[in-house]
């Protein structure tokens, strides 16, 4: 049985990450600090091959004493996003460098890492031409430039598989409302109406379950992937933020979109991107964007209620 170690296993993709490696029949555990105090797997408690270690993915004894335990290692502890980071720089240094520094330099040659990183090291291309895995990363936010310094060295060690992940979307048990899919639908359920800038630039998306099915595609096909990096994201899904807007208009009435002439995204993204290198290893995204706002649309009525942050 694979013993997977997953770092921020209680968060946004690992919650739903962890649950899927468990029904594949790997042995899984999470570690979490549980920053924002969410109770995200309960649900999994009941598995025997599931457990749970609270702690900083930045506390060395605390990490040693897991790495050695594990058959495959996936940190996905994090602080993620561009506002995020340059809320608190220094955390973001070294949780989202320091630490991934940390995991690779414990582990041993034949422990298998998949390490997630962000698209947005892409940058600020035209948005017309599509970026593959050899296209020249050039990032912009703290953010990005983090993970793709990360991204760097731990493919300088024998064992690691990189994913590039698009902008991810979909309902979570540690649900995130920043995420551009899910930011925009949110406000389309509640307040009906949107202020979009930048209108035109492009990002490529990712239903979440979609990379969690990715995660355990390459751990069983670890041996033809191993050393090479690759793009996740939805083939039909290389949209700009109206045309984005637009696809959520189609499935909520009324839902007003304002283009504003001023306003700037701090992570200037504008980028379309290739996944045929991943295709071509066997894997691609099959739930589409339609799918994902007809569940988040569900998830919000579910919610009950306007949560007080986005945590």
């Amino acid at each position: 049985m694979t013993h997977v170690l997953v770092t921020g296993g209680a968060g946004y993709l690992g919650s739903i990450l962890c649950e899927r490696l468990l029904d594949a029949g790997c042995r899984v555990t999470a570690l979490d600090n549980l920053m924002y105090g969410q109770h995200t797997v309960f649900h999994l408690c009941a598995n025997p091959n599931f457990s749970f270690v609270f702690g900083d993915a930045r506390n060395e004894s605390l990490i040693r004493a897991q790495v050695g335990l594990a058959d495959v290692i996936i940190p996905l502890a994090a602080i993620v996003g561009a506002p995020a980071c340059d809320c608190d720089p220094v955390a973001a240094e070294s949780v989202n460098l320091g630490a991934i520094r940390l995991l690779n330099g414990l582990r041993s040659a034949n422990q298998l890492l998949v390490f997630p990183t962000t698209n947005s090291g892409y940058g600020t291309k035209s948005g017309e031409t599509y970026c593959t895995e050899d296209t020249p990363l050039e990032p912009i936010s703290l953010y990005a430039r983090t993970k793709a310094c990360a991204e760097a060295e731990v493919l300088d060690r024998e064992g690691t598989i990189a994913l590039r992940l698009a902008t991810v979307f979909g309902m979570s048990p540690r649900m995130r409302l920043d995420l551009l899919v899910n930011h925009f639908v949110y406000a389309a359920a509640t307040d009906k109406y949107l202020v979009l800038f930048e209108e035109q630039f492009k990002r490529n998306y990712v239903h979440v379950r979609d990379v969690a099915d990715c995660f355990q595609h390459v751990i069983e096909h670890a041996d033809a992937m191993i050393g090479r990096t690759y793009n996740v994201g939805l083939d039909d899904a290389n949209l700009s933020k109206r045309e984005l807007a637009s696809a959520i208009q189609r499935h909520v009435p009324g839902f007003v979109v304002h283009s504003a002439p001023v306003g700037s995204d701090p992570d200037k993204r504008n980028y379309i991107v290739s996944n045929q290198r991943l295709r071509d290893a066997g894997f691609a995204a099959s739930r589409t964007l339609d799918d994902g706002i007809v569940e988040l649309l569900k998830g919000y009525a579910a919610m009950g209620r306007r949560p007080c942050s986005n945590g």
